[in-house]
């Protein structure tokens, strides 16, 4: 089978399913397209998580898909025609000016194109978990916690080293203890709140940064039949009432990235319970050891760590 990874921003293209009818795009007849190649499947995880993550303008999905000699053609779509000089200078950032100068943009018929680029996506294993588009329902096994996320509408599908690395942690986690009270702090599509709230059939707490992500993970809590178990709010770190109301958590889940994270350690380590575990990613693996430092200055201690395709994830412990 192709290898394949995709990812996109909030809307997917020419979709009927728009989740922000405030801030929603209209389709257009038709999208633009850019494509170029790269030399290894490494670079090309990069590029897509660098573009998707770092574009800002109107509705993008971008994949990379393995061709013949090891060779990964990256392809993206826009709902609106996209700054050339900004998408030129975001692939030289990430995959350096031969790339960039490689770019061909094209007109195209609009259409799902998230959704067309996870056909050949395989469900994601992570322990007793498999997070699955709805192409693959049928192929949970039925001794696995199945997570049904859809790439058209956000990040986290299962495919990222970070989703996997912390679903794992997550695993290990829940296999040992029972905490009362779990957080996941920038929840994304839910895929984490989700896991744990179908593991262990007890209220999680989620929020996010972006309105956006809170009414995505909402949906997806429900349509996974953990809608009456998972609670998503808006707030910017910890600034909302429902964390103290919540609080203190025996499990913290943030798959953010390397400053916020760093800059959030005194607050999480006090919203943490005694003994009480945190799930960290969004890392790259040189990053991992200054995160580590934040939260062992906070009172913690590191219990593991491991890296999955090139992005780090720790659990921690409070002392």
């Amino acid at each position: 089978m192709q290898s394949a990874i995709s990812k996109a921003t909030f809307a997917p293209l020419g979709s009927p399913l728009d989740l922000d009818p405030v801030n929603a795009t209209p389709p257009s007849a038709a999208a633009t397209q850019a494509t170029f190649a790269i030399g290894d499947e490494r670079t090309a995880s990069r590029i897509v998580d660098a573009i998707a993550e770092s574009y800002p303008g109107p509705d993008l999905a971008i994949a990379a898909f393995e061709a013949p000699g090891g060779r990964w053609d990256v392809t993206m779509h826009f709902s609106e025609p996209p700054d050339h000089d900004l998408i030129h200078a975001l692939v030289t950032e990430t995959a350096g000016e031969a790339a960039a100068k490689s770019i061909v943009f094209g007109t195209v018929e609009t259409k799902d194109w998230v959704k067309a680029s996870l056909a050949d996506l395989v469900p994601v294993s992570a322990g007793r978990y498999v997070v699955h588009g709805s192409h693959d329902r049928d192929r949970v096994p039925p001794n696995k916690i199945g997570i049904e996320i859809e790439a058209a509408l956000a990040f986290g599908t299962g495919h990222h080293g970070t989703t996997r690395g912390c679903l794992l942690l997550l695993d290990r986690v829940l296999k040992q203890r029972t905490p009362r009270r779990v957080l996941d702090l920038g929840t994304g599509t839910g895929v984490l709140a989700i896991a744990a709230a179908k593991t262990l059939r007890r209220r999680v707490l989620a929020s996010d940064i972006d309105v956006r992500s809170v009414v995505v993970a909402r949906e997806n809590a429900i349509f996974n039949g953990a809608g009456d178990l998972v609670e998503t709010i808006h707030a910017t770190g910890f600034h909302a009432p429902q964390f103290a109301a919540r609080g203190p958590f025996g499990l913290v889940l943030a798959n953010i990235l390397a400053n916020p994270l760093r800059r959030l350690a005194p607050a999480l380590a006090a919203h943490l319970a005694p003994a009480g575990f945190v799930i960290l990613s969004g890392l790259l693996p040189h990053q991992a050891d200054s995160v580590v430092a934040a939260y062992c200055g906070a009172g913690l201690k590191l219990v593991r760590r491991i890296e999955i395709d090139g992005w780090s994830s720790l659990l921690m412990q409070k002392r």
